[in-house]
């Protein structure tokens, strides 16, 4: 293509997109792809399912007025050229880093976010309510809702989309379809869409769409030749209605998800309707990038890499994710009772291994935590011993089903809490900070929280021989300290002092750095470090009673913390935790804002011994 270059910091974005030629329209999407590459090679995010929607989302800025329409997007991984397109392309370089924008939708970042966003399947319920508020205020504008199809993996979606097809609102519903969400979809309705997809013969519109278009004359005739789909039109092709149909919606499509002209056309096809529409939009996840379109799921969300030859920095072997899931494996060829679940996250959460070693015992069920977690209680009925390794973020959706399901007939299964603690980058919706909270107050659930690599080996192997619920939680990359000793519950290092400070996970390591800078100031503490922090064991409050002043150190939100239930059974307790979500930046930055890097800790205890000496 030519050399024309856009300088979106200077453009009146969105509204000068409109002013463009389609051809201008198709160099732009060229050089935002180039810049999309050019940022997640350095700062990392999600960069396979971006690549995927630069078309889709140019177009729908040119048809759609925001911020007046509101346009929600599922989760947001998609969303990185909309932020481009909306006020953000001078601090678009800053994505993911401290200070910087979001790599998810923030209403508070942008007006022209109209949701929050992280969590999958929620776009078509929040649209819906939004849609259903401008109804009731006569606003005269639309809902849209941008979703992959990977998000049919949940079951909120039909619950929404239930609702949806029966309203009277303004509310379009475009489906990405692109075969992923992050690891290839699963299920009945990926086949369904793959169904829509193959079908080689693009129709006319000739029933509900075309009547529309003739009362449309500005529009009619040109959208009339370019709109693939109608009701009859998918009937004829399918034989029967479209689910999406049965649930009372218009349809529009499959349309070409990188030809501009024919989004154009089928979203203002579907504007025009004022009824509740569905679009489907085939696109290819990665594209325009090579070793992204090679491998979409490596690609989904990345740590820097190097552009030309698409290396990622980051060796993933070296993390609790991956000797997790090589550990399970492990013990799963001595062991044909155990099962590994998965909800769409099979390379986050290193079960590739297990994956490829045992597929008969391996079950990746989609982005449906509720069925997971519920599914494992039906596996455990019958003896067998599941393990679902599950980001920390996401498995506050199955609190329900673990509480109901799980807990009240004390039945086992054993929960990989992937990404405990604070994950970085990600920010507030996928921070790891609640999981103790809510698990704590479940019956019969037992927690084990290991600080090294061995430690998180030994503590699988007790949470697959316990009983009830076993949540074994671990952080999100590499540990600090290479321990290769067994401990029963807690470690507990005497020093002979009056102070104790506690710990547990990843912070440990922190806690013995923090102790070598005491120690130069001439001080010192006691350390301990419970592995398995619940139930609580009483020797741990028996220890804590005995010093003068205890510090409880964890990445954890304040109320229902570990040392809030420390403090309600001692009385010289002085807590370190998370008050409220955490933004994203980078790991080690967030854990020092919140007092939980060895400096801070080190600081808060010397200035103890100082205030104690006047």
């Amino acid at each position: 293509m030519g050399n024309k270059k856009f300088n979106l910091a200077k453009m009146n974005l969105p509204d000068d997109l409109r002013k463009l030629s389609l051809s201008d329209c198709n160099l732009l999407a060229e050089q935002i792809r180039r810049r999309l590459i050019k940022t997640v090679s350095k700062n990392g995010g999600h960069l396979a399912s971006n690549l995927g929607t630069v078309e889709l989302t140019i177009a729908i800025h040119r048809v759609f007025k925001s911020p007046e329409d509101k346009i929600v997007w599922d989760v947001g991984h998609q969303a990185y050229t909309h932020k481009l397109l909306t006020d953000r392309a001078e601090r678009f370089s800053t994505i993911r880093t401290d200070g910087g924008i979001s790599g998810f939708l923030r209403p508070d970042e942008s007006e022209h976010d109209a949701f929050i966003s992280g969590h999958s399947s929620t776009s078509v319920s929040a649209a819906l309510g939004i849609a259903t508020a401008m109804r009731l205020k006569n606003d005269p504008h639309h809902a849209v809702a941008v979703l992959g199809d990977g998000a049919f993996t949940g079951g909120e979606i039909y619950e929404g989309l239930n609702n949806a097809g029966k309203s009277n609102v303004r509310l379009v519903i475009i489906i990405n379809y692109n075969e992923m969400s992050i690891s290839e979809n699963v299920g009945a309705v990926a086949k369904y869409l793959s169904t829509m997809r193959t079908k080689e013969s693009y129709m006319k519109t000739k029933t509900a769409v075309e009547k529309v278009l003739d009362k449309t004359p500005v529009v009619g005739k040109p959208i009339k030749n370019v709109v693939r789909s109608s009701k009859n039109a998918f009937k004829e092709m399918l034989l029967h209605s479209t689910m999406f149909e049965d649930l009372g919606f218009e349809f529009v499509g499959p349309l070409d998800g990188h030809n501009i002209a024919e989004l154009e056309a089928g979203l203002k096809a579907a504007k025009s309707m004022d009824a509740p529409t569905i679009v489907v939009v085939n696109t290819i996840k990665g594209h325009g990038y090579p070793p992204a379109e090679a491998n979409p799921n490596k690609y989904h969300g990345v740590g820097s890499f190097e552009i030309s030859t698409g290396n990622p920095d980051v060796v993933a072997a070296d993390s609790f994710s991956s000797v997790f899931g090589k550990k399970l494996l492990d013990m799963s060829y001595d062991n044909e009772k155990i099962c590994a679940v998965t909800a769409a996250m099979e390379f986050g959460t290193g079960l590739q291994h297990f994956h490829a070693a045992l597929p008969e015992r391996f079950f990746d069920v989609g982005i449906a935590e509720e069925h997971a977690v519920t599914f494992c209680a039906g596996l455990s009925s019958m003896g067998m011993i599941p393990v679902f390794a599950v980001y920390s973020t996401f498995l506050q959706r199955g609190y329900d089903q673990l509480l109901h399901d799980l807990a009240i007939m004390n039945t086992h299964a054993v929960i990989g809490v992937d990404r405990a603690g604070i994950v970085g980058e990600d920010g507030e919706t996928h921070q790891g900070i609640f999981d103790i909270p809510f698990l704590t107050t479940i019956p019969n659930v037992n927690i084990y929280s290991p600080s090294s690599y061995s430690e998180l080996e030994e503590c699988l192997e007790r949470a697959i021989n316990g009983e009830g619920i076993c949540a074994v939680r671990y952080p999100r990359g590499s540990d600090k300290i290479r321990d290769d000793e067994k401990y029963v519950d807690f470690k507990y290092q005497k020093n002979g002092s009056r102070v104790l400070a506690v710990t547990y996970g990843r912070l440990y390591g922190n806690l013995l750095e923090a102790e070598k800078s005491v120690e130069e100031h001439g001080e010192d503490f006691d350390i301990l470090s419970p592995v398995k922090i619940f139930p609580i064991d009483e020797k741990i409050i028996e220890v804590m009673k005995s010093y003068d002043r205890v510090f409880v150190f964890e990445e954890c939100y304040k109320y229902g913390s570990m040392g809030e239930k420390y403090s309600s059974l001692t009385q010289n307790c002085e807590c370190v935790s998370i008050d409220g979500f955490v933004r994203h930046g980078r790991m080690d930055n967030l854990l020092d804002e919140y007092g939980l890097s060895s400096q801070k800790m080190a600081e808060r205890i010397l200035n103890y011994f100082e205030n104690d000496k006047t």
